[in-house]
């Protein structure tokens, strides 16, 4: 009995220490992870619950009123459309791109690493300098667009469209920069996942005579789909939590139309000082991103598990 028991023991102490190890390893990683998600959240759902405002001593507990006035507001009613819009449209486009972008980048071809380089400049560069370049971009008189497509006889030589001035144009503006912004990363996410692919199966499915779209629909994306699931999460993280783009394209205009959750809990919380009311805003994306998080990381797991 002692002679089994003594191994015993100094196996249970070399757990112990090996858990008390790990445990100071994680330790500073789970205080830096409360101190910059953890403690604004729940900062977030007491403002939520609260009066409080810039330049008010009021921290009266609310209760849920706060949510009914913001359910009630046209403009957030707005805001959640067009910010449910922009991530589909943009999750979709990014989607169908990346995948043909990944695609052309795992073949052979004289200067792919200068298209790799090029490809990779959008998300490396800062997103406020782009942002503002795209403002330009879409400038009403100064616009490359209405200049190319006035050479093209698209318009008329006195046609000025306004990108940034009418509702639906300024949507399709900030879904083309929102795209411009995000492919790269997705590209690189795809096209690590098709490197992936044991090149015995393509040779296999050559052998037997599979043309490209066989190759692609029965072999290729199938075996990457796992790999695509983290493009989707995080394209959606991306486009869904993001008030860069907007604030510096549009401010929310023209009248608000433009608006999405993100810019519009800015716009009521700091601009305008509200601070309950925009943390409440704010909170609403949480379960959205949280119900996206959930959906694409199971269905990761059961692809890799399969």
């Amino acid at each position: 009995m002692v002679s089994t028991a003594v191994p015993r023991v100094a196996a249970h102490r070399r757990v112990a220490r090996r858990i008390s190890w790990e445990f100071w390893l994680l330790l500073p990683a789970t205080i830096y992870i409360f101190l910059l998600i953890g403690f604004p959240l729940l900062l977030s759902i007491y403002y939520s619950l609260s009066h409080i405002s810039v330049g008010r001593r009021d921290y009266s507990f609310a209760g849920l009123s706060n949510f009914r006035a913001i359910l009630s507001d046209q403009v957030f009613q707005h805001a959640l459309r067009n910010t449910i819009l922009i991530t589909v449209v943009v999750l979709v486009a990014v989607l169908v791109l990346s995948t043909i972008l990944a695609t052309a980048l795992a073949e052979r071809f004289p200067g792919k690493p200068v298209v790799r380089y090029l490809l990779l400049l959008p998300w490396a560069s800062p997103v406020v300098m782009s942002t503002i370049a795209w403002k330009w971009i879409f400038d009403s008189q100064y616009s490359v667009i209405n200049w190319v497509a006035r050479r093209l006889h698209i318009i008329g030589p006195y046609e000025f469209p306004q990108w940034l001035g009418v509702p639906h144009l300024a949507l399709i503006s900030i879904i083309i920069v929102q795209v411009w912004r995000i492919l790269p990363f997705a590209t690189v996410i795809t096209l690590a996942g098709m490197s992936a692919v044991p090149r015995e199966l393509i040779e296999a499915a050559l052998v037997d005579g599979a043309g490209f779209f066989t190759r692609l629909f029965r072999i290729t994306l199938p075996l990457v789909r796992p790999i695509l699931g983290v493009a989707i999460l995080f394209t959606a993280l991306f486009t869904f939590t993001d008030m860069a783009v907007v604030w510096i394209l549009t401010r929310g205009g023209p009248y608000n139309t433009s608006h999405v959750l993100s810019s519009w809990a800015f716009q009521v919380g700091i601009v305008a000082g509200d601070l309950a009311q925009g943390a409440a805003i704010a909170l609403f994306m949480l379960p959205v991103l949280a119900l996206i998080a959930i959906w694409v990381l199971r269905l990761s797991h059961r692809e890799v598990t399969e």
